[in-house]
């Protein structure tokens, strides 16, 4: 098991790592919409720029981890309403291109202050 830390996607802000690695799997912890460098929130409360900077940081994590986006196996999206969806679809749409993971959005009540959309995946290992 290979944990993965990069300072180019945000640091964790409990007990975990950015995602493990094991049996060529990649496994990222649930990425929020905040600049790698500053931990600020990138667009509060705009579905469709926040899912787009959390895809950036999930690419952050599956670049060190010897992966990349089109890799993705599963993705669970969570949002604070279910009217977000078509925005975040978009988003998703934009950044993973013709790639088509299995992918759940799940509603929440509420994520980190300013967040509206969390990215959680599992990866192949290139």
């Amino acid at each position: 098991m290979q944990l993965i830390s990069t300072p180019a996607g945000p640091a964790p802000a409990g007990h975990y790592s950015q995602a493990v690695v094991h049996g060529g799997v990649v496994y990222v912890a649930g990425m929020l919409a905040t600049d790698p460098a500053t931990g600020e929130v990138v667009a509060p409360g705009q579905p469709g720029p926040q899912t787009e900077q959390a895809l950036r940081n999930v690419a952050a994590v599956l670049a060190a981890a010897g992966s990349g986006l089109d890799r993705i196996l599963s993705a669970t999206i969570y949002v604070t309403a279910r009217e977000q969806w078509g925005e975040v679809n978009a988003a998703v749409a934009r950044m993973l291109g013709p790639h088509r993971p299995a992918r759940a959005v799940i509603p929440v009540h509420e994520l980190k202050p300013g967040c509206v959309v969390e990215i959680q995946v599992i990866a192949a290992v290139r």
